[in-house]
C-alpha cells in the first residue's frame, strides 16, 4: 500500500468515522501510565491496514519510523511490550461499540450497496496471526474448524470477552 493511498485513507477514516474519538474512549487496567490506550492501539490499527503479519514485523516498523509520516511528528509510539501488555488488559467492550459504531456509519453511507465495494465482492477474515492463540479462555467461543493435509485452522465466530 502506498504511502499516499494510506495517508488519504487515514483521513478518510478519521473525517467519516472519527476513529480517534473512538481510540480516546479505549481503557484498560495498566497502572502508571505512560502512554494513553488509544496511543498504545494506533500502531496496532495501522498494522492490521498495512497488513502487518506479527509482532516481530510492526516493532520493526515502529523502530524503522515507517509510521512518522502518518501520525504527528510530536507522537512517541510506544515499545512492542508496551502493546503486549496493553493488548493483555485492554477494556474489549469499548472495542466492540468502536466496532459497532464503524459498522453502522458504513451500512448509513451505503459503503456496502449492493453487496460490494465499488462493485469488487469482499470477503473479510478476521485477524492477521497478532493475536492468534489455541487456548480458550472461556468455553463460550463458537469456532470452525477447517482441516487440510498441513493445517488446522480455528476461526472464532464470538467470545464471550
Amino acid at each position: 500500500m502506498s504511502k499516499n493511498y494510506l495517508k488519504k485513507f487515514i483521513k478518510y477514516v478519521k473525517k467519516v468515522y472519527h476513529i480517534e474519538d473512538g481510540l480516546k474512549a479505549l481503557t484498560d487496567r495498566r497502572k502508571n501510565l505512560l502512554y494513553t490506550t488509544g496511543e498504545v492501539i494506533l500502531p496496532v490499527l495501522l498494522g492490521f491496514i498495512m497488513r502487518i503479519q506479527s509482532f516481530n514485523e510492526l516493532k520493526y516498523k515502529i523502530r524503522s519510523n515507517d509510521f512518522i509520516n502518518i501520525i504527528s511528528r510530536k507522537m512517541k509510539l510506544p515499545q512492542i511490550d508496551t502493546i503486549r501488555d496493553t493488548l493483555k488488559v485492554i477494556d474489549n467492550q469499548e472495542l466492540y461499540k468502536m466496532h459497532s459504531k464503524i459498522i453502522k456509519k458504513s451500512k448509513r453511507n451505503k459503503t456496502f450497496e449492493e453487496g460490494t465495494i465499488d462493485g469488487y465482492t469482499v470477503a473479510a477474515i478476521d485477524g492477521t496471526k497478532l493475536f492468534g492463540s489455541y487456548k480458550k479462555s472461556c468455553e463460550e467461543y463458537c469456532t470452525t474448524t477447517i482441516r487440510n493435509k498441513k493445517h488446522t485452522i480455528f476461526i472464532v465466530l464470538h467470545s464471550c470477552h
